[in-house]
């Protein structure tokens, strides 16, 4: 399985040390940015980590910056990319469980990076429930993107 992951400057220390956590049991593809830049925009690692995610069936996302609102709304804005803002184990858990979410958006101002951790394992290993009533909500946010 392949997780894309990207930052702004804001999540990029953390990032680097998510990257580095990971790595250890996944194959983790690094996004950017490669070095720290206060002038970055992050919409810009939003949709790489998005075109990544939404191209490579199975594979999952996680973006990193400071509140972590805008990178959910830009990476949302792809088709197939199901971006959710989770703060903590027990929403990392639901977000999978219950809307098949394919990418992460980590809010380096509220978590440390052991959290950080924790929440991805957690959104890593839980399955999509596949309970019709779930399969028809995604069904219907497709819907909403192709009428777009």
């Amino acid at each position: 399985m392949n997780i894309y992951v990207a930052s702004d400057h804001a999540g990029f220390i953390k990032k680097n040390e998510l990257v580095d956590l990971l790595s250890k049991n996944y194959n983790v593809i690094d996004l950017g940015p490669s070095e720290l830049n206060p002038e970055d925009d992050y919409p810009v690692y939003a949709q790489r980590v998005g075109n990544a995610v939404a191209q490579d069936p199975g594979s999952f996302g996680a973006l990193v910056c400071h509140s972590a609102e805008g990178m959910s709304i830009a990476a949302n804005k792809i088709d197939g990319i199901r971006a959710a803002l989770v703060w903590n184990k027990h929403i990392a858990f639901e977000t999978r469980q219950d809307n098949d979410s394919n990418v992460l958006a980590l809010p380096s101002a509220e978590l440390s990076i052991d959290e950080m951790r924790e929440i991805t394992q957690v959104f890593l290993k839980t399955e999509f429930s596949g309970l019709d009533r779930h399969k028809r909500r995604i069904e219907e946010i497709k819907d909403i993107e192709e009428e777009q």
